[in-house]
């Protein structure tokens, strides 16, 4: 909560309540959110690991927070990130002015497994591909905020960072009524306006609205409908749809309805048989013509994947200078490309000093925590990445921020990050808060729900 002398001037309050409050009421009341959440079906699948796939992300009942101050700096620097991945896209699927200037390698945008050449020449509404932009945020002292990686396609999660504040106002409404916290449940509302904003051009009055999902077998099925739910709008699954003429349409019980934009919570790949996977049992014939010809929008855009790319990451503080004429507001955290030769040796040489990851990774897999790795794996893993350097990067192991974490024995130092949602369409919106995630286990970076990782609800407080 801060340096030994006591705690940070954020958490003074929360720090106050729980001297008075005392542990074990609030490991009662941690026991008493979890079953709230276990009863209305706030859950996140595991496949393959045998047992019960449907898991409880841990709530932890201490709250992250932020000062008006910190929040006016990290929401700056999250605005403009956003600004610059979505300039990069339409840059790359357009005259690809970056690689001319000598910036970002060419082989990294064309060969890589995330571009879409289908896209080329594609002219989305108000030039946004990535229409929800999550960004992972990491603290390593009081003053630098760094960025771990950015999600661009459909970041999940923040239907914790809703129903985290829920449950904390409902259990803990004293300690709201002291404190002045930011709401964050104006969320789905400017959700449904950004969405609302890069409706089609042909699109006149009220634009019809749906969240596509693969169904209820999807580990993230409650997000979908809970979002849905609030924004007002359907829920859709693959065969409740249908193209005609160049169209989308809806099957209703009043006939077929043209839906105008469509918040897609399905991967590229399968989204329409006609153009990729035709394999694909989750997709919508001929969606993506109908989206060429402009006759839907799809958020976020085919093809934006290429943006999450953690090779890509290592240029976003350049797309900034490049495509906004400012200097970068966060910093990335340092960064090892293992396809460059000096890159690789530094990391095969050091790796009990770093962590590693897939570029293409996500979720905690496929990762290697040097410092926490034995001989052997290190060993193995060394071996991964001379057989295919390209594939990986290497960052130092932070020394990251800890924030006080509910324990059996009582409270503790856990690591965190920090996931804000930033809301892209004719305006960039951020509501004041995100998820933040922990690493329960003691001594874990890994703070990832799949990796044994928890959430906490995250406070920004007015001025």
């Amino acid at each position: 909560m801060g340096d030994p002398a006591g705690p940070r001037r954020p958490y003074r309050n929360v720090a106050r309540w729980i001297e008075k409050t005392g542990i074990d009421l609030l490991n009662m009341r941690r026991e008493e959110a979890e079953a709230i959440f276990r009863r209305i079906g706030i859950t996140f699948a595991v496949y393959g690991e045998g047992g019960d796939p449907e898991r409880l992300i841990p709530f932890d009942m201490i709250p992250r927070i932020f000062s008006a101050a910190e929040w006016r700096r990290v929401s700056a620097g999250v605005k403009q990130r956003a600004r610059a991945l979505n300039a990069f896209l339409y840059d790359i699927y357009h005259r690809g002015e970056i690689m001319r200037a000598g910036i970002i390698p060419e082989h990294l945008v064309y060969r890589n497994e995330a571009f879409l050449p289908e896209m080329i020449g594609v002219e989305p509404p108000g030039r946004v591909y990535s229409h929800i932009v999550g960004v992972d945020i990491v603290r390593t002292d009081a003053e630098d905020f760094l960025v771990l990686e950015d999600n661009c396609r459909t970041p999940s999660g923040v239907s914790y960072m809703l129903e985290n504040r829920e449950i904390m106002m409902r259990m803990f409404p004293d300690l709201f009524s002291r404190a002045k916290v930011e709401p964050v449940d104006t969320y789905p509302d400017e959700l449904k306006k950004s969405l609302a904003e890069v409706a089609p051009p042909a699109c006149k009055g009220d634009p019809c609205i749906a969240l596509l999902t693969p169904g209820p077998f999807n580990s993230a099925y409650y997000e979908h409908s809970y979002l849905a739910d609030l924004m007002g709008i359907e829920l859709v699954e693959p065969g409740d749809l249908f193209v005609d003429e160049g169209k989308v349409w809806m099957r209703t019980t009043r006939g077929p309805q043209q839906v105008d934009v469509i918040y897609r919570r399905i991967d590229d790949d399968y989204i329409d048989p006609l153009a990729f996977r035709p394999d694909s049992m989750l997709g919508v014939q001929g969606l993506f013509n109908a989206y060429r010809a402009g006759n839907v929008t799809l958020c976020s855009a085919p093809g934006a994947g290429i943006a999450d790319d953690k090779a890509i990451y290592i240029f976003v503080p350049d797309m900034v200078r490049f495509y906004l004429g400012e200097e970068p507001i966060l910093k990335n955290v340092q960064t090892w490309r293992c396809a460059l030769q000096d890159d690789c040796a530094h990391v095969l040489d050091n790796l009990k000093d770093l962590v590693v990851k897939e570029v293409h990774g996500s979720g905690g897999y496929g990762m290697l925590v040097g410092p926490k790795a034995t001989k052997e794996e290190r060993k193995a893993y060394a071996e991964r990445i001379k057989a295919d350097p390209d594939n990986f990067i290497a960052q130092p192991t932070l020394n990251l921020s800890t924030s006080p974490t509910m324990g059996d024995e009582g409270l503790s130092g856990r690591h965190v990050d920090f996931r804000p949602y930033c809301l892209v369409g004719a305006e960039t919106r951020l509501v004041p808060g995100g998820l933040t995630r922990v690493a329960l286990k003691k001594g874990s970076l890994v703070v990832n729900s799949s990796q044994g990782g928890g959430v906490k609800d995250t406070w920004v407080l007015s001025e």
